[in-house]
C-alpha cells in the first residue's frame, strides 16, 4: 500500500512540477501527510506500543527453554566407609566430565490476574497510541491549512500592492501632462511621486513575505525551502465548518459531540483504563504465583540412575511450582500506591480536557460567526473604496478633485482589499480550528 502511495505520489510531484508549482490545499495536505515528521513519530510510538501489548501478552502463554551445559569434577573417593570394614561395599564411582542438556516449559496457572491486567493494559494503551496518531494528524493538518492560507494571503497582497504600483505609475504620467497643461501644480505631481516611491517599498515587503510565507509552507510540506509555490484554492472553497456546527445554540449537543469525536479525549480515556488495569495488576502480586513445571533433561552422568554410569541417558519430570513474597519490606504495597495515584492524575486530566474541549469549542465557533460577519462588513468596505476611488479618479482627471484625495482614496481601497482577503483568511482558518476542535 505505502508503494503505490509513494508512486502516486512521484506522479503528483512530477504533475506539480510542469504546472510551475501550482498546489491546492488537498495536494498539500496530501503532501504533508506523507513527509511530516511528526506523523512519523506519531506512527513509532503507536508500534512500539502494539509490540509492547505483544510482548505482555507472550508472558501469559508457555515458554519453553533450553539450556546446555558441561562441568568436569575432581575424581574424589569415598572415606566414610573403610573398604576393610566393609569388604562387599562399592563407592559409586565419579565421572569426571559432566554434561546436562534440558529442555523445560513453564506455563503460568495462577497470577492473582496480574499478568491478565497486565495484558488488557497493554492493550489499551496501542489503542490510545493509534488514536494520538489521529489527532497529530489532525494537528498537522491544521498546521498545513494555516501556512497554505498565509501563503494565500500574501500572494493577494503582493497583487494588490502591484495593482497599486501600476495605478500611481499611471496618475504620475496622467499629472505630468496635466502639469505641462496647466492643470496641476508641482506639489501634485511630488505628492503621486512619493506615494509611488513608498508604494515600491511595500512592494519590495509583499515580495519578502510571499517568500517567507512560501518557505514557511515548504517546511511543514517536508520539501525544499526554495521550491516554487503557486496557491490555486480559494478561501471561498475552505471546508463548510457550518455543516460540523449547524450553528446550534444549543452547547449541550455542541460538546457531547466534540467529546464523542475527538482523538485525544478517547485517547486519554483508554489511557485511563489503562491505569485502571494497571492498579490492579500492582495488587494481584499480594497473591501467590502458581506454575506448571515440565521438562525434558538428557544428562552425562544421569543421577537418576543407579548406578552412576559415564553415558547420556534421558529423563522426564512435571510438577507445579508456588512462588510468594512473604515480606518485602512494603515493595508491593508500595507499587499498588503508585499505580493508584496515576489512575487519580489520569482521572484529573480526562475530567480537565473536557472542559477544555468545551471552552475550545465556544470559542471556535464563535470565532467562525464573528468572522462572517467581519467579512460581510469588509465586502461592503470594498465596494464603497472601489467607488470612491473610480469617482475621485474623474474628478482630479477633470481638476474637480486634489492629488491629495486621490491618493486617499488609493489607500482605502488598498486597505479594503487587504482587509477583505484577510476576513476571507480569518473565516477559513476560523473554519478549520471549528472543524480541528470538533474532532471532525
Amino acid at each position: 500500500m505505502k508503494r503505490w502511495v509513494g508512486v502516486t505520489l512521484f506522479f503528483c510531484s512530477g504533475v506539480w512540477a510542469q504546472t510551475g508549482g501550482e498546489l491546492t490545499l488537498d495536494q498539500a495536505l496530501e503532501i504533508g501527510s506523507q513527509n511530516s515528521r511528526a506523523l512519523m513519530v506519531a506512527a513509532s510510538r503507536s508500534e512500539a506500543a502494539e509490540a509492547r501489548y505483544g510482548e505482555i501478552n507472550a508472558n501469559r502463554l508457555p515458554s519453553f527453554r533450553f539450556y546446555g551445559g558441561y562441568a568436569r569434577v575432581s575424581e574424589g573417593q569415598f572415606k566414610i566407609f573403610d573398604s576393610a570394614m566393609f569388604p562387599f561395599f562399592r563407592p559409586p564411582s565419579v565421572v569426571p566430565d559432566n554434561y546436562t542438556f534440558r529442555m523445560g516449559v513453564t506455563q503460568p496457572l495462577f497470577t492473582g490476574l496480574r499478568l491478565a491486567n497486565q495484558a488488557e493494559a497493554a492493550e489499551l494503551q496501542s489503542t490510545a497510541s493509534r488514536l494520538e496518531e489521529k489527532m497529530a494528524e489532525a494537528e498537522l493538518r491544521l498546521n498545513v491549512t494555516s501556512a497554505y492560507w498565509s501563503l494565500f494571503q500574501a500572494f493577494q497582497a503582493k497583487e494588490y500592492v502591484d495593482e497599486n504600483v501600476t495605478r500611481l505609475e499611471s496618475h504620475v504620467r496622467d499629472t505630468e501632462r496635466m502639469l505641462k497643461a496647466g492643470l496641476a501644480t508641482r506639489n501634485d505631481l511630488l505628492k503621486l511621486e512619493v506615494q509611488l516611491a513608498n508604494a515600491r517599498l511595500s512592494q519590495i515587503d509583499a515580495r519578502d513575505e510571499v517568500s517567507l510565507a512560501t518557505m514557511n509552507l515548504n517546511n511543514i510540506l517536508g520539501r525544499p525551502l526554495d521550491t516554487e509555490i503557486r496557491t490555486v484554492s480559494t478561501p471561498e472553497n475552505a471546508p463548510p465548518a457550518d455543516s460540523v456546527l449547524v450553528l446550534e445554540r444549543d452547547d449541550f449537543r455542541l460538546r457531547e459531540r466534540a467529546w464523542g469525536l475527538r482523538p485525544d479525549l478517547q485517547s486519554l480515556g483508554f489511557q485511563r483504563e489503562a491505569a485502571r488495569k494497571n492498579a490492579s495488576a500492582a495488587r494481584g502480586a499480594y497473591w501467590p504465583q502458581v506454575d506448571l513445571t515440565a521438562g525434558y533433561s538428557y544428562l552425562r552422568p544421569n543421577q537418576k540412575y543407579q548406578p552412576i554410569t559415564p553415558e547420556f541417558l534421558g529423563s522426564w519430570d512435571v510438577g507445579v511450582q508456588l512462588q510468594f513474597d512473604v515480606w518485602n519490606w512494603g515493595k508491593t504495597s508500595r507499587q499498588a500506591e503508585q499505580a493508584d495515584a496515576l489512575l487519580e492524575q489520569t482521572d484529573l486530566q480526562y475530567a480537565q480536557m473536557k472542559d477544555n474541549i468545551v471552552l475550545e469549542v465556544q470559542r471556535a465557533a464563535l470565532v467562525v460567526r464573528r468572522s462572517k460577519e467581519k467579512l460581510g462588513v469588509a465586502a461592503l468596505a470594498v465596494a464603497q473604496a472601489e467607488e470612491n476611488r473610480r469617482t475621485t479618479d474623474e474628478r482630479y482627471h477633470h481638476g474637480l478633485a486634489t492629488s491629495s484625495e486621490l491618493l486617499d482614496a488609493e489607500v482605502a481601497l488598498l486597505q479594503a482589499k487587504t482587509n477583505r482577503t484577510g476576513a476571507l483568511v480569518e473565516l477559513a482558518l476560523a473554519k478549520a480550528r471549528l472543524l480541528r476542535a470538533m474532532g471532525s
